[in-house]
């Protein structure tokens, strides 16, 4: 038995129903998924369910987990390996959708269309004042290189900026053409443009914090498209009274059921959106339709590939 915890493209149902009995039910609670669990071999999740200790000393059956996306944080990994549970994500399912869609964000802040916009509807026809700003010849600095660093970095690239400076505390020996391996005290100092794309750990939390902004020597544009949680919002809100930014650009939030906000969450959200250089998107950069698709269909070949299931799929990437 096959458990789909979550929204998927159809194609993940269909396939594994040529072998599998499914369950697809994406609005299930924890509550009910602590009592099916027990019967079930494969679990499908995205980031609604905490799957830790107590769901998993329950699943008797499971051979396997598949996160549709990036990002294992409410997944306890480590336990579930020790149980001989296999863990898969599917990152690179949504990799090029998060790059495209926080490079819009990006072209969008720094040509002012969200202003300009604005003021044309209160029949403002206002150019210098909206004056913008090209890529090119900017330093771009891109924190965390893993597959939606590497298809951001990939994809700002065909704007021919100046260098991309790239750290990872992870992985060395990537530097080639554009891409130049560096410290993160050199990315934060000589960036024009900045993008996290770090993954929510225990180490990467509030990653981005006081101190962090207190290396940056220049106005930036800054980008977050990972969780929401890596970004500390009250030092957030600070380096914006002191017009560190040019652009905060933001598909996460630290809380991101904003009609579940107390009021000290209330006030800061709406601080940052007083703030006319920030823009922000409800987390759906890694959410078009071709990363849907992609998401199952890379789920279904990595279970392939460890022989979870005995179906056979075609290269998602082409599809």
């Amino acid at each position: 038995m096959i458990l789909i915890t979550a929204p998927c493209h159809q194609v993940l149902v269909d396939t594994f129903s040529k072998h599998h009995q499914v369950i697809y039910e994406p609005r299930i609670t924890l509550q009910q998924l602590h009592e099916k669990i027990k019967d079930v071999q494969g679990l499908v999740v995205t980031t609604r369910l905490k799957i830790d200790a107590a769901v998993l000393d329950k699943a008797h059956k499971l051979k396997w987990i598949g996160r549709l996306g990036s990002g294992m944080e409410l997944i306890d990994v480590s336990y579930a390996e020790k149980k001989n549970i296999v863990c898969i994500s599917t990152p690179q399912g949504n990799a090029q959708a998060v790059a495209e869609h926080t490079i819009g964000m990006l072209l969008t802040m720094m040509n002012n269309i969200p202003k300009s916009f604005a003021e044309i509807k209160k029949h403002q026809w206002i150019r210098d004042a909206n004056r913008g700003e090209e890529i090119q010849n900017k330093i771009v600095g891109v924190i965390g290189y893993g597959n939606t660093g590497q298809a951001f970095a990939r994809s700002i690239s065909g704007f021919l900026p100046q260098k991309i400076l790239v750290y990872d505390k992870y992985k060395t020996g990537f530097g080639a053409g554009l891409i130049v391996e560096s410290e993160l005290n050199d990315v934060l100092q000589q960036a024009h443009i900045l993008s996290i794309n770090l993954p929510l750990t225990s180490e990467t939390k509030h990653f981005v914090n006081e101190q962090f902004f207190q290396k940056i020597k220049q106005p930036i544009y800054f980008i977050n498209a990972s969780r929401g949680e890596i970004v500390r919002t009250q030092d957030l809100l600070k380096a914006l009274s002191l017009r560190l930014f040019k652009g905060v650009l933001l598909d996460v939030l630290e809380n991101e059921k904003i009609d579940q906000l107390d009021v000290d969450e209330k006030k800061i959200l709406d601080e940052l959106l007083m703030h006319h250089q920030v823009l922000l998107t409800p987390h759906i950069a890694g959410y078009t339709h071709e990363a849907y698709f992609k998401m199952s269909a890379y789920l279904l070949e990595g279970l392939v590939q460890k022989g979870l299931i005995h179906s056979i799929f075609g290269d998602p990437s082409k599809s």
